[in-house]
């Protein structure tokens, strides 16, 4: 753990006597918005059956409801983060969450399937440009260390726990209503963060830069390249002229984002976060683990209505001990890491991780829910709640204030472009296990699918392990008293383990 990973602040003496329960408001506020963008990532998944009725997706085009959110999510939250710094990060949180809002209202009210997918980027961009901004408000508005970290941990809960919260609010909604429904239920929190915002959240300090529209073209193209490449990967096959041509266009593109970011000025990824040891291997591990846990989501949630046989409600009802167990754990280690510092967690939780993983490739047609899939889903969820809190606090230790918003932008790609690329990897695992069923039944040809996408699974969750035994070292107990002082907006500075600060 990095000494001062949350460092105390030298506030103002008008920030030192914030109110309480004002800043307590403002983090609601927060809070509201970070579970809005995590949650639609998934909300939609226990929907699509009801979605392909109505408005006549093709099997194809139903995948891309829920891929061009994360698309557009995650490949603008770098430009999010930047517009965050410059413009202002309470004006940009407002601004996403209208452009979100009203995207949503035009998502429940598509009639075509072209207007729905329209209407789901457009939620994308809305979430790229608002998400960047909350963990820096978060930051920017809790200058005590101790109220930091209850803070930080909350919005760890969100970021971990949305995705599962997502299945059940989307098993709930359908079965009650309609999958209209998951769209309209972001209008009231919408307007509510747009109409509280301007009124709790105390506007950080701005940092002069220029927009790096070069560097933010090509690591969107390059990396929606990427994540298409593995889609027509599934379907057409490997050596298929339109799968090379997407990998093709991703290297030369993201090759293109790597030569424009060293030569900016003011680049839009500041290439020193990555090449610090601790932060860069970081980002790769939060990198894996969001595959591993979105491709999770996506195949549990498959086999219990394919084979299985279950409802939308029961389907959402069954992620409930998951998301329990998110949330608790997301919750418990923030008052744990400064008494034992971080690496316990970081090197027990993926282990938890990774056993759940290898009993679901254990499943069978017909296996139980309890407890085939229960225990594992148990295993997953404790994991994942102690995993993401020490990862995060490793990962934003020592960003400087002028590039909080970079860094926590970066974050969070790397979670949004983790869950598409996890996703269409074990997408293209599944397809090429379940192409030749070999007189097997239906539901036998599909559970040896998920056995081997989770198979994947877990060996994604074995590198994210290996980077962390092997290049992130954060140090010991954290000792607040004992650094630097910090500038506002930063998670902590100058942390001297650990490759936090710049080099």
């Amino acid at each position: 753990m990095p000494e001062n990973i949350i460092a105390p602040v030298r506030a103002s003496t008008q920030e030192a006597r914030s109110d309480p329960p004002r800043q307590g408001l403002a983090l609601a506020v927060i809070l509201t918005c970070q579970l809005m963008v995590i949650l639609d990532a998934t909300v939609v998944s226990i929907a699509l059956p009801g979605i392909q009725r109505t408005l006549h997706f093709s099997p194809a085009g139903l995948s891309w409801v829920q891929n061009i959110y994360l698309l557009a999510f995650g490949g603008l939250l770098l430009l999010g983060g930047r517009a965050g710094d410059i413009l202002g990060r309470r004006r940009l949180l407002t601004g996403g969450i209208a452009l979100f809002t009203l995207a949503s209202l035009l998502g429940g009210l598509a009639t075509t399937p072209t207007m729905l997918l329209i209407a789901r980027a457009a939620q994308g961009v809305g979430a790229a440009v608002a998400a960047p901004s909350t963990l820096a408000l978060i930051i920017s508005t809790y200058q005590d260390t101790e109220r930091r970290a209850r803070a930080i941990g909350l919005y760890s809960s969100m970021s971990a726990g949305g995705a599962a919260v997502g299945m059940i609010v989307g098993g709930v909604l359908t079965s009650a209503f309609s999958w209209r429904s998951v769209m309209f239920i972001n209008i009231p929190f919408g307007l509510a963060v747009v109409l509280l915002a301007p009124r709790l959240i105390r506007e950080p300090e701005r940092h002069r830069s220029r927009f790096d529209l070069p560097g933010a073209v090509t690591a969107t193209l390059g990396s929606t390249a990427l994540v298409y490449g593995f889609i027509r990967a599934a379907t057409a096959g490997w050596s298929a002229g339109s799968t090379l041509g997407c990998f093709a266009a991703a290297v030369l593109l993201l090759a293109g984002f790597t030569l424009i970011e060293s030569r900016t000025a003011q680049p839009l990824l500041p290439l020193h976060l990555l090449r610090e040891r601790t932060r860069g291997g970081g980002y790769l591990a939060m990198l894996m683990l969001a595959s591993a846990m979105f491709g999770m989501f996506f195949f549990v949630t498959q086999y219990l209505q394919n084979v299985l046989g279950y409802s939308a409600l029961q389907t959402g009802g069954a992620f409930l001990p998951l998301a329990v167990l998110i949330f608790v754990g997301a919750r418990t280690v923030p008052r744990l890491v400064p008494r034992t510092g971080a690496r316990p967690f970081l090197l027990g939780a993926p282990l938890l991780l990774g056993s759940g993983l290898l009993l679901l490739t254990r499943v069978t047609g017909d296996t139980a829910f309890a407890p085939g899939i229960l225990v594992p889903m148990l295993l997953f969820g404790v994991g994942a709640g102690c995993t993401m809190v020490p990862l995060s606090l490793t990962i934003l230790a020592g960003v400087r204030p002028q590039e909080s918003g970079a860094a926590s932008g970066t974050l969070q790609t790397m979670q949004q472009m983790g869950g598409a690329l996890g996703t269409a990897v074990l997408l293209t695992v599944f397809t090429s296990a379940t192409r030749h069923p070999g007189g097997r039944s239906p539901h036998a040809v599909f559970a040896h699918g998920v056995d081997e996408a989770m198979g994947m699974a877990a060996v994604f969750i074995g590198v994210a392990l290996l980077l962390i035994v092997a290049v992130i070292r954060p140090g010991g107990r954290p000792r607040p008293e004992a650094g630097a002082p910090a500038a506002t907006g930063a998670p902590g500075a100058g942390a001297r383990s650990g490759g936090s600060g710049r080099r």
